[in-house]
């Protein structure tokens, strides 16, 4: 009985000493989800305004998820499945969603801006009017960012330009101050006059200011006055007018009316301004890639060489690295663990050194591979030369890894097949064919699909080597003759002439995701066959 009380007073002494730390743990929690949620609230209304409902959605879900899991005693084991899932929706989902997203839409340069912000731009582009006075301005601001300018006519008439609004003196809503008495206003309000080279500080802020008439000011209410230079506020009109009634944009200069079109401001002559706005265009970016002849045409040969560039680079590196391992695997050959160490010097390379190092080889006036020839080869400007290059240079980067995992799979062949084929007579290179090379597939045909889609998606060999050029003539988007689908869809981004490309772009994306996607199940699938062949036997 004893052992008993011991033990039940050791328990409430234990239980006793837990609950403050429960009670801490518990107070860290709610402050923790509280500043969660209080950042979210303050985060909403301007992802709200700003219609960026992908963000809004994956923010309200987050946060609710966060929420559920740490007050709710149900989920505990969402606790340690919560932070690997919200890495997942933000490195993984939100990207492939948002690239899926922007494939239906004619996101890119001149379509970057939503609606509202590209009407937005329109109705504050202004005109100069030279018939009307031009300004002196004296500059006034404080330290809470507010600015004021005293504007004087030509014929010495004084204004205050203040919140967007042009006064008289008489009518200024700000006092105006001399506390010297020179004539000069020393402050309007509590704003301090600037000097010249002070002005510079704001010259930014000042350039922004926009002043409209007042109603019976000179009846001009439909004049601005705006900073022409710093010593200069002239009059302006607004060049554009927009109507939500009919969704469109006037000219106010010509009268040349621009309605809604695919995200454009068209007139019905065809003419287009120059900013447009972001919207969803359906499956055009897909349609563009397929049957528009002046997209289309490069597409399909940037494709085809794709598949003919991921084909050659594992044939040729595998075949090599084959080769030599078959060598290097003979008992018989001496310093052996030399040859290794000098044939894998090109895998401990970075391979971006290697491929600029080979693209100054390739160089056809000074380069060292023409020199050495004795030739004149056009590597880097013929389409057939590039390509060849290419396969150099993928085949000197890429054999030392196919040699390594072809030496292991050596090592793993039974000799006992060998010498049971020997006494049956069987040739070297018979018993390579039906022996080494049937088994060596079981092991790599995985490793060399891997590799097909790896150089499927070898961005940094054709980058830096050939930059995708030479260029194919009459393309309508940025491609060349040794571009593959990864450097084209790059180069649709951010290389165009006419600027990026992000919807096609990511249509391209799409596309690659597919093809690799179906590799990797081929993979799979072949795998599995090979490993059921080598069952059977």
């Amino acid at each position: 009985m004893k052992k008993a009380a011991h033990s039940t007073d050791t328990y409430n002494t234990n239980h006793a000493g837990r609950q403050p730390v429960k009670a801490g743990l518990m107070i860290t929690k709610i402050i923790l989800l509280g500043l969660l949620n209080a950042l979210a609230l303050w985060a909403i209304p301007i992802l709200w305004g700003d219609s960026q409902w992908i963000l809004l959605g994956v923010l309200v879900i987050a946060t609710a998820g966060i929420d559920y899991a740490f007050l709710s005693k149900k989920a505990l084991p969402l606790r340690f499945m919560l932070p690997g899932l919200l890495f997942m929706m933000i490195m993984v989902i939100f990207p492939i969603g948002y690239t899926v997203y922007v494939a239906f839409t004619n996101f890119g340069t001149g379509h970057i801006l939503t609606k509202a912000q590209a009407v937005d731009q329109y109705t504050h582009r202004y005109l100069l009017q030279e018939n009307l006075p031009v300004y002196t301005p004296e500059y006034y601001t404080d330290n809470a960012g507010q600015f004021a300018v005293l504007l004087t006519d030509p014929d010495g008439r004084q204004f205050v330009g203040y919140e967007q609004t042009l006064y008289s003196l008489a009518e200024s809503p700000l006092e105006l101050v001399d506390e010297d008495g020179d004539g000069v206003f020393d402050k309007i309000g509590n704003l301090g006059r600037l000097g010249g080279l002070e002005v510079f500080s704001y010259l930014g802020q000042f350039e922004k200011l926009v002043f409209q008439y007042d109603d019976h000011l000179d009846n001009r209410t439909d004049v601005y006055l705006k900073m022409r230079s710093m010593d200069q506020f002239a009059s302006y009109v607004p060049q554009f007018e927009y109507s939500a009634a009919s969704d469109t944009l006037t000219d106010l200069e010509d009268g040349t009316a621009y309605r809604v079109l695919d995200g454009s401001f068209v007139s019905d002559s065809g003419e287009t301004l120059d900013v447009g706005f972001r919207t969803t265009v359906g499956w055009r970016n897909f349609t563009s890639l397929l049957t528009n002849k002046r997209i289309a045409g490069p597409f399909w040969q940037v494709f085809s060489w794709t598949i003919v560039w991921a084909i050659l680079s594992v044939v040729t590196t595998f075949a090599l690295g084959l080769l030599l391992a078959v060598l290097l695997n003979d008992a018989k050959l001496k310093l052996r663990g030399l040859y290794r160490v000098l044939l894998i010097i090109p895998y401990t390379l970075p391979a971006f050194i290697s491929a600029l190092i080979w693209r100054g080889m390739f160089n056809t006036e000074v380069g060292l591979i023409n020199n050495v020839l004795g030739m004149s080869i056009p590597w880097l400007q013929d389409p057939f030369w590039a390509k060849v290059a290419l396969i150099i240079v993928n085949l000197w980067l890429g054999f030392p890894y196919m040699m390594i995992i072809s030496l292991g799979a050596l090592q793993s062949i039974p000799t006992d097949l060998y010498e049971a084929a020997t006494v049956d007579g069987a040739s070297g290179w018979h018993q390579f064919w039906k022996i080494t090379f049937p088994l060596l597939l079981v092991s790599l045909a995985p490793l060399l699909i891997a590799s097909f889609a790896f150089n499927f998606n070898n961005f940094s060999v054709i980058y830096l080597v050939t930059e995708g050029r030479p260029a194919i003539a009459g393309a309508l988007t940025p491609t060349g003759a040794t571009d593959i689908l990864i450097t084209y869809t790059y180069r649709l981004a951010f290389e165009g002439g006419s600027g990026g490309r992000y919807g096609l772009a990511s249509a391209v994306s799409i596309l690659i995701f597919l093809i690799v996607g179906t590799i990797s199940w081929f993979n799979f699938r072949f795998t599995g066959a090979l490993e059921e062949v080598n069952d059977n036997g």
